[in-house]
């Protein structure tokens, strides 16, 4: 009985003796994890010194101290994501410029795909969209000078010059068997962002090149002229490369009236923000059909996200660029900074846009339509007005150039049925929004 008591007494005190061990041992991981942590932070800096000072001792060039800091900030950036970089003192000069006014270059948005420089879209209307560039082409070489490893900032610095000025490209396009030569003249970059047209008496068609300053703005103005009449919208986003959130967000909020738009999270609480609609900024309800492709990226992708999310409209065409990240340029010292990747894009039902991008609810390729036409079909109206008609074009023939011009200016602000035939997507959105507005009556 008294051996026992004993061996009971002293399993108590082995159980109490593991928890005072464990205890002291939790206790001292919790003090000394910081300590670890600042002496790991020591050793890393301690390594990065070395190295630099072992390269700058030993290197079979002589390059200043500077000069290694300066590649070693680069290379640390450029490896953490496709949109993080440094910018010396030019680079950031050259970000004011683009952001602030006009600039000469090609009118293009270019982005990192699998390590390719790849064109996200040309911007309607700008040189390179006149010399045939394409969303998905991937640049090869500007100038003779291959892209392998060569940043998007450098390309852009490189594609950017003095207005007037020529510039090669070799690129690879899909279903191109070799590499194409691009031509192009650099020119002033000042885009026309909205460009507002009638599809009959009931349909508008709004095509949003880019998201400026004042995108929601002439939206709303293009909505309202049409306001009573209006029966559908076609918003058309194919080839936008995005630009200012809150463009995005308040042209969002034209359409929506209560819910999340888009939300950013980041490493950082402070980081984090959400963006939501107000039915006091919404302005109407029709059916919406919005096309969207692989040149559709950022903003317009928030924009066609956000609707799908809310059953708002029907996405049709490709699956979307895929770039959902968030961008700070900080500065550092005397006029440089560093672009970083500080939160990344949450549409309203919690999804990303990184890398997956905004798939279409009807997916449908680029094309004409195929049409069959009869050449010998005759009516009996074509017979009885044969005559007539062409003695109309005798008396007439001294005006038809004022009915050509007349009809040219007609066409600025209409889409045409011939147009809808050379676009298959939007032929298709046409059909979709007439079957729209008969279900919702």
């Amino acid at each position: 009985m008294k051996n026992k008591k004993y061996l009971s007494l002293g399993f108590a005190s082995v159980i109490l003796s593991l928890g005072l061990v464990l205890t002291s041992s939790l206790f001292a991981k919790e003090t000394t994890d910081p300590q670890d942590k600042e002496m790991s932070r020591l050793e890393s800096l301690a390594k990065f010194t070395k190295v630099i000072s072992i390269v700058e001792q030993y290197n079979v060039d002589d390059l200043s101290i500077e000069d290694l800091i300066n590649k070693s900030i680069e290379g640390m950036l450029t490896n953490l994501d496709a949109h993080s970089n440094y910018l010396k003192k030019k680079d950031y000069k050259k970000l004011k410029v683009q952001t602030e006014g006009e600039f000469g270059g090609l009118g293009i948005t270019v982005g990192m795909r699998d390590g390719a420089l790849t064109v996200i879209s040309p911007i309607e209307g700008t040189p390179a969209d006149k010399a045939g560039l394409k969303a998905k082409d991937i640049i090869l070489k500007i100038n003779d000078k291959s892209t392998i490893d060569m940043t998007i900032d450098d390309a852009v610095t490189i594609m950017r010059g003095k207005v007037g000025t020529p510039i090669e490209l070799m690129i690879v396009r899909e279903g191109e068997i070799k590499p194409l030569p691009i031509h192009i003249v650099r020119g002033i970059i000042s885009i026309q962002s909205v460009y507002a047209k009638n599809i009959g008496k009931d349909f508008l068609y709004v095509r949003v090149t880019s998201f400026d300053k004042k995108v929601s703005e002439d939206v709303s103005k293009a909505i309202k002229k049409k306001e009573g009449t209006m029966k559908g919208i076609i918003l058309d986003l194919r080839n936008n490369p995005g630009g200012l959130l809150d463009q995005a967000v308040g042209l969002t909020d034209l359409f929506v009236d209560k819910g999340d738009i888009v939300s950013q999270k980041g490493r950082n609480e402070v980081d984090n923000r959400s963006y939501t609609a107000s039915k006091y900024k919404t302005i109407t309800k029709v059916p919406m059909v919005v096309l969207i492709n692989g040149g559709s990226a950022s903003a317009s992708e928030i924009v066609s996200g956000a609707l799908q999310d809310h059953k708002r409209a029907i996405l049709l065409g490709e699956n979307t660029f895929g770039k959902g990240s968030v961008q700070v340029v900080l500065p550092i010292i005397d006029g440089e900074a560093v672009k970083l990747t500080i939160a990344r894009y949450y549409l309203p039902s919690g999804r990303t846009i990184q890398a997956v991008g905004v798939k279409p609810d009807i997916e449908v390729f680029p094309g004409e339509v195929k049409t069959k036409k009869n050449e010998f079909a005759i009516k009996e109206a074509d017979l009885k007005k044969h005559l007539e008609e062409e003695l109309k074009k005798v008396d007439n023939e001294g005006t038809q150039k004022d009915l050509d011009k007349a009809d040219a200016k007609a066409k600025k602000d209409i889409i045409t049925q011939e147009m809808m035939q050379k676009d298959i997507q939007l032929k298709e959105a046409v059909d979709i929004l007439k079957a729209l507005v008969i279900v919702q009556g």
